[in-house]
Order: C-alpha cells, then structure tokens, then sequence
C-alpha cells in the first residue's frame, strides 16, 4: 500500500487543490461551516459548484456566513440546517431531513480542550462532540452516500492524537482525572479509527473515508486555550507552530473531499495535503499506530454503535 503524495504542501489553499474539479450536481454538508476552516471548506466546494448544506450549532451565523459565500461564488445553493452534535436527537433529525443523495460529508465542526463538561447521558462532552455525534451523523446518513456512488466522508483530526489512544476502560473520565488535551487527544484519536473502521465496512458502498490533521489555525477552536497555554504546550513537544491561515488549513480538508487524486483512497490520515508519515516519539507530526489499529478502529465502531 504505497503513501499518497500530491503536488501540493503546507502552503497550498482550499482554492488551490480544488482548482480545475468541477462540483456541478453534487451535494456537500460541512459540520462547523458557520465558523474557522469549515467557512473556508464550504467556500471551496461550493465555488467548484457544490450544492453545499452548512451545518451549525448556531444557524443565524451559518445564514450570514452562506449569505456572503454566495456573494464571493454566485453559488446560490448554500443552505443552512441545524446541527448540535452533542445532542442525539438534533443529529436524528438532521440525518433524517436529509432527502437524496450525498456525495461529500465533511466531518469538520468540533470542541478543544474544553473544561470538564457532559451530556445528559453522562458521556464526556469533547468525545460526544467531536466522535459520537460525528459518528451518529455518518451513520445516519449512510444510505445518501451509498445513494451518490462513489461518495466521500472526511473526518477532521488533529495531530493532538498523538495525546492519547481511546482508553476504551475509561472513556468518560469516570474514574480517571480528567485532563482537557487527554480528552481531546482521545476524540482526535477516535476520528482517525472511524475513518478506517468506516472504510473497511462501507468499501462495498463506495464510501470512502479518510483523516486528516488540518494543521495550526487560530480560529474560535482555541476558545478554552489560553495563549500561555498554547506556548508551555509548544514547549513540550518540542515544536513551533507555523501557523496556517483559514484558506491553507481547509486545504487538506478540500483535497480529500474533492481530488482525483485521493480517489478510491480510504482508511488513511493526511496532513500538509499528503498522507501523514509514521510519528516519531516526541514529534508533533506523523500519525500514531494507534490511531490506524483495525482491531481498535473495529472495537470503537461496536462501543460507538451501542452508545447512539
């Protein structure tokens, strides 16, 4: 299984990867499209002629945010429809409302670092977020994708899963300490398993699903992160963060949703617009063999399935 490489790197944009593919008569949802990458996602597939669904927590914002997309593409089919991904029933509804098929899921919105917070049901809010609700929504929407052919899934991760593996004996924090970049770590992890998982079982649909590290963007994502915080954590890893503007971090996003060159590729995680290296300990890039484990990726799949 040889490693994806493409022409383009860390400072290539949404724009640039999509140049040239033509979008028309397909159909994107981007969770999170209202703010951060996920504006810059939906711009791109909606300017190569994307009918494009923002889906957003806050909907107002995600009507003024398609409002000044179709100002910038002349697309005037970009939608809005409500999404809260912690919480079961609003996912159900949204997958429920959905009517034909979809051809590009981009699992994008998500929560860092957050204090100690849970839903109703107990789960820890990070993991419920930025996994479970992700999870109900793909799975809820499996019949669309099968109904597109040859549909994509993508799944925002983060090179934050270098943090932690799913520490299936304790998800929730129950009897362990909580730690707010553990829990993230875990959710990032979780994405990545979902895409190989989610690959393996829906290859005969033909989904694919693939994760990626967007890379370091200053958006409302860092909103529980203080900027010393952010520095002792560069510290730690030994790292400088070269950060990304919106337009490069949807990069990789919009390269994995749209490019014949990443067709048929499932399973895998990308960063820089290429298919992410073995980490090396102690580095902040790379993927971790944890995060690729079919028999992990499996488990996840069964404990997620019987959570939702």
């Amino acid at each position: 299984m040889s490693r994806i490489t493409t022409p383009f790197d860390a400072t290539s944009t949404a724009a640039d990867v999509i140049d040239g593919i033509d979008l028309t008569g397909r159909r994107a949802i981007v969770t999170g499209g209202a703010s951060g990458i996920g504006v810059e996602t939906a711009r791109a597939l909606a300017g190569a002629g994307a009918e494009v669904t923002i889906a957003a927590r806050n909907p107002a914002a995600g009507e003024q945010v398609a409002a000044e997309i179709t100002a910038s593409t002349g697309n005037k089919q970009v939608f809005v429809a409500p999404l809260d991904l912690s919480d079961l029933a609003s996912v159900t509804a949204f997958a429920g409302a959905w009517d034909g098929p979809l051809h590009i899921l981009v699992n994008n919105a998500g929560m860092m670092a957050s204090p100690e917070m849970r839903t109703p049901a107990g789960w820890e809010l990070q993991f419920a977020t930025n996994h479970i609700g992700h999870f109900a929504l793909a799975t809820g929407l499996h019949d669309a994708l099968a109904q597109a052919g040859g549909a994509r899934v993508v799944a925002v991760s983060s090179t934050a899963h270098l943090r932690s593996p799913v520490v299936f004996e304790d998800i929730h924090f129950r009897d362990r300490a909580y730690e707010p970049w553990l829990a993230y770590g875990q959710s990032k992890t979780a994405n990545v398993l979902f895409a190989v998982e989610a690959t393996n079982r829906w290859a005969n649909d033909g989904i694919t699903v693939n994760a990626l590290h967007p890379g370091g963007i200053q958006t409302n994502l860092q909103r529980y992160v203080s900027a010393e915080e952010l520095a002792r954590l560069r510290a730690n890893l030994r790292a400088t963060i070269s950060w990304k503007t919106p337009e490069q971090g949807a990069a990789t996003s919009v390269l994995l949703a749209t490019s014949p060159l990443v067709e048929g590729i499932g399973g895998r995680y990308f960063e820089d617009c290429e298919e992410a290296l073995p980490n090396v300990p102690g580095e902040a890039r790379g993927v971790a063999a944890y995060a690729l484990d079919p028999e992990a990726a499996a488990r996840l799949w069964q404990v997620s399935a019987e959570l939702v």
